[in-house]
């Protein structure tokens, strides 16, 4: 009687077992297939946390407004494109000139949302526009011919910017900022990355201004007005302490013309204005040749708030045939900058390299 009241438990046992694996899980994750010619943005509505949305390869006339946590909108590669809608558009993130948007706020930081394996072009603002984000993944992506940034982020923080190219956009391929609209201290970014992307033909590459804890590395920069801007200016706490590493810096010698905040831009690797304890290291920085105030190899400068550099470290770097010099200083009134170990011809002031 025992053993067979023990053969019955053991069936019960395997039987619920059994039963309780072939259940899925009520919060389990959901793909979401967007077909050519159906909505992105009805798929995205649909989505919850954990889910993907996959859209197909073809050309999608919308934009993508994105105001949930962990979902990730992936395409097909360079076959996947997003371009302005030709009617008006439907959400806020359209009507504001942008192609996806990743909308959180100061209260409620969207978390670990991925835009990934897709090109968005011809916006009339910005490709990829993101604000109030905790670890933002943005990952080959191709943002092309926007008519501000290519890929931007204010109030973010630990993103992770990798493996994408941004070309033809016209201000910055790669746009980082505490705030855009706002004056204000630098952002602790707490470790966002910049890493191995390729950005070409922009005004400027790579822009980060009034931010801290982060890193530029491993970067392809070639082909724009500007290579690599680190910006800060009188506000607490200071930009800097952050590295730029491992960047080919080259060729950036498209002309630009002067806007509001800036001279003309042309032949400019590098630039540090208004920085503190940053390091720039192991870069390759070639043959960016201008006559702007700011044009040169790896360029101290001054900022226009009248902000000094302090404590930066350039160490490491090939930077050669560059014009007016390699390596230039135009920011006297800096205190501890050094220059150290850098293979280089010619420098302002002299004695540099």
């Amino acid at each position: 009687m025992a053993i067979r009241q023990m053969k019955y438990l053991a069936c019960l046992t395997a039987a619920t077992v059994g039963g309780l694996g072939a259940v899925a899980p009520a919060d389990a994750a959901e793909r979401h297939v967007v077909h050519h010619g159906e909505s992105i943005q009805r798929a995205v509505d649909a989505a919850k946390p954990g889910d993907t949305v996959f859209v197909e390869p073809g050309t999608y006339r919308e934009s993508v407004l994105i105001k949930e946590s962990r979902v990730t909108l992936r395409g097909a590669g360079h076959r996947t494109v997003i371009r302005p809608p030709t009617a008006r558009a439907e959400n806020a993130c359209g009507r504001d000139g942008n192609g996806i948007c990743v909308i959180g706020g100061p209260k409620h930081r969207l978390r670990d949302v991925t835009v990934r394996s897709l090109t968005v072009a011809g916006f009339k603002k910005n490709g990829v526009w993101a604000t109030g984000t905790s670890r933002l993944r943005v990952r080959s992506v191709r943002a092309r011919n926007n008519g501000q940034w290519g890929i931007a982020l204010e109030k973010s923080v630990r993103s992770s910017i990798r493996r994408n190219t941004a070309s033809g956009n016209g201000d910055a391929g790669i746009f980082l900022a505490n705030t855009v609209e706002e004056e204000g201290g630098a952002l602790d970014t707490r470790g966002t990355a910049i890493v191995d992307n390729r950005v070409v033909g922009n005004r400027i590459g790579i822009t980060v201004r009034r931010t801290r804890k982060l890193r530029v590395d491993g970067n392809e920069i070639t082909g724009n007005c500007g290579g690599v801007f680190v910006v800060g200016d009188e506000s607490r706490p200071r930009a800097g302490d952050l590295s730029v590493s491992g960047n080919n810096v080259s060729d950036n010698n498209k002309h630009c013309p002067a806007t509001k905040r800036l001279p003309f831009l042309q032949g400019i690797g590098i630039v540090l204005t208004g920085a503190e304890d940053t390091r720039v290291g192991g870069n390759l920085v070639n043959n960016n040749v201008g006559k702007s105030p700011l044009s040169g190899g790896i360029v101290l400068f001054p900022s226009f708030a009248k902000a000094l550099n302090e404590r930066n470290v350039i160490t490491g770097n090939v930077a050669l045939r560059n014009q007016p010099a390699d390596l230039i200083n135009h920011d006297p009134g800096g205190s501890g900058n050094r220059f150290v170990g850098n293979q280089c011809r010619t420098s302002d002031p002299a004695g540099l390299c």
